[in-house]
């Protein structure tokens, strides 16, 4: 019980949790934007390859601004569903179910609820948010990989994500989202790298519910 309570105080939740980020974005490689007209047609590709995912199953690594690592399995089904079903012995659980993100403790038994909109990663799951209004890319020194960040001004408190994508013919568009930054309104950071991506796998519908463990008079 120590240990998982260990891993979950690391974890930093339930924001850091959800303030999903990229440890390989270094300031350097966030600098200088590209050439204007390249800059759009990236943008484009890339946020068609995102809405291009009707489902996605894909290992992933999460790592908190510490260091501390915990890793999983991501299930995604547009429009805005999302599973983090995180390693045995983590009692922490994470579903989008196309309107809020949930984050369930089963260890002390409580319930968090965000909309999807309200967090950063609105931009990669909620299919009315203007992806590419508000995108900028970033320079990554390499033509295969492109890098957008994405803040919308009008509203900082739902913090930054940056999504990296890389080319891959076997993707939707030909660009696979490889990773993504997430720093929220507190500025904390969250690391998290996908593997063995699957496309187009059969989703049940149930995978994005989940058992309350709250007591009911308590809900």
């Amino acid at each position: 019980m120590n240990t998982i309570k260990s891993i979950s105080q690391k974890l930093g939740r339930p924001v850091a949790a959800l303030s999903l980020a990229l440890a390989a974005a270094t300031p350097a490689m966030l600098a200088a934007p590209t050439v204007a007209q390249a800059q759009a047609s990236d943008v484009e590709r890339a946020v068609s390859a995102l809405r291009g995912i009707s489902t996605l199953r894909a290992n992933f690594v999460q790592t908190d601004r510490s260091g501390q690592s915990i890793s999983g399995v991501l299930t995604m089904k547009q429009p805005g569903r999302i599973r983090f079903q995180y390693q045995k012995g983590v009692p922490l659980l994470i579903v989008g179910d196309g309107k809020a993100l949930t984050m369930i403790d089963y260890e002390v038994r409580q319930v968090q609820r965000w909309p999807i909109g309200n967090s950063p990663l609105g931009a990669l799951l909620d299919p009315k948010k203007d992806v590419a209004r508000f995108a900028k890319q970033l320079s990554t020194g390499d033509a295969g990989v492109i890098s957008l960040q994405v803040r919308d001004p009008k509203h900082p408190e739902y913090g930054t994500i940056t999504m990296i994508f890389v080319r891959n013919g076997a993707a939707p568009g030909g660009l696979q989202l490889d990773s993504w930054v997430a720093l929220d309104s507190q500025n904390k950071r969250t690391t998290v790298r996908l593997s063995g991506h699957q496309y187009g796998v059969p989703v049940d519908d149930k995978t994005f519910k989940w058992t309350d463990p709250r007591p009911a008079t308590r809900r």
